[in-house]
């Protein structure tokens, strides 16, 4: 579990790299690089505002995989209000 201050999602990562996603640390906050059709598919669930994950990591890494998750919940935490 990682704690970041932002997310920035860039649907540039092309089919070809062999990766299904990546994911990385930048400054204090996490950058996950997914294919356009990644992308399309998370934009969609943003307005459906349903849960989404993204799998990271190589294609023929085994069941050596990172996951990113985007949950919605009923309520907020009151901590960070500012």
């Amino acid at each position: 579990v990682t704690g970041a201050s932002f997310v920035v999602f860039n649907g540039a990562l092309k089919t070809s790299s062999g990766f299904l996603a990546k994911s990385s640390i930048v400054e204090d906050g996490l950058m996950v690089q997914i294919t356009r059709e990644t992308m399309e598919s998370l934009r969609q669930a943003l307005r459906d505002k349903k849960d989404f994950k993204i799998t990271c990591g190589e294609m023929d890494a085994g069941d050596t995989k990172e996951y990113v998750d985007i949950c919605w919940v009923e309520s907020e935490e009151k901590t960070n209000k500012g």
